[in-house]
């Protein structure tokens, strides 16, 4: 049994945040793609919600077999892809370690728990994007803590889903959460606090990112950074305010748009001149 028996069918159009959209040049593309549908695979596996734990085990491994030589196809694609531009596979090792403590790890006791878990799940995503375009290292410390906040906002928006269909909670522990609220229709006014508080935390890895977009050397990657941000900024608002049990927090395509123009063109102008 192979990877595809697992697919969710989701694709780049489906993420709540741009996947290799128009502004990364046609050069690239092609890199991010593989990567994306590397990623997907792998998490279509770990999220499966009738699959065993072994079969997803079994198919996580062979996408790490293929990182490394022979196994599953998007992997091997990818590795493919990496060693024409000489890009360290780290990341997408990183990546796999990841979906291996999705399978195995329902429970986070503490914040730094959560972070650390990000370092494997959301940091590495960045990072490759920015070797990819022959970014500074020096970026990293901007991506991390952008992707962080993204990984956290996602785990916010989706906490509900999460736990109803895979028994995971990524909300630590150490909140004093009563998991099983999760499973109800409206948040509680507890809940609801410690969703905010979250989302205030999450406020502050979105201000270390703040000067990120300005630090890239590609204009068109450094708008594409803009755009993420302000729609990360902009979840966070809604997180603060809403119940993501109860009411809707992901944007509307309309709104995601909007959102973005605003946010690209002043840093497209910018850089321009």
């Amino acid at each position: 049994m192979d990877s595809n028996t697992l697919a969710s069918g989701k694709g780049d159009s489906d993420e709540n945040f741009p996947v290799a959209s128009l502004l990364v040049k046609a050069e690239h593309r092609g890199l991010v793609k593989a990567f994306y549908r590397f990623a997907r695979a792998s998490d279509d596996i770990a999220d499966h919600p009738t699959a065993p734990l072994e079969q997803k085990l079994a198919l996580l491994a062979a996408m790490r077999a293929g990182l490394d030589g022979d196994g599953a196809p998007e992997a091997m694609a990818l590795r493919a892809a990496m060693a024409e531009r000489g890009i360290d596979p780290v990341h997408a090792h990183d990546l796999l370690e990841a979906f291996t403590r999705d399978v195995t790890v329902k429970r986070y006791q503490t914040w730094d728990d959560l972070i650390d878990y990000c370092r494997v799940s959301a940091m590495p995503v960045g990072r490759y994007v920015l070797d990819v375009h022959g970014e500074s290292r020096e970026t990293w410390h901007g991506n991390d803590a952008l992707c962080a906040a993204l990984q956290i906002i996602n785990h916010l928006q989706d906490c509900a889903k999460d736990f109803r269909q895979l028994g995971r909670v990524y909300i630590p522990l150490e909140t004093g959460i009563d998991v099983d609220e999760l499973g109800q229709d409206k948040a509680s006014a507890q809940l609801r606090a410690i969703i905010a508080d979250l989302a205030r935390r999450t406020r502050g890895l979105l201000a270390v990112s703040a000067p990120f977009s300005r630090m890239i050397r590609d204009r068109r990657l450094s708008a594409e950074v803009a755009i993420i941000q302000r729609l990360a900024e902009s979840l966070c608002d809604r997180l603060e305010r809403r119940d993501p049990l109860s009411e809707r927090v992901h944007h509307t395509k309309v709104e995601a748009l909007w959102l973005a123009t605003g946010a690209a063109l002043p840093a497209l102008l910018r850089r321009a001149a």
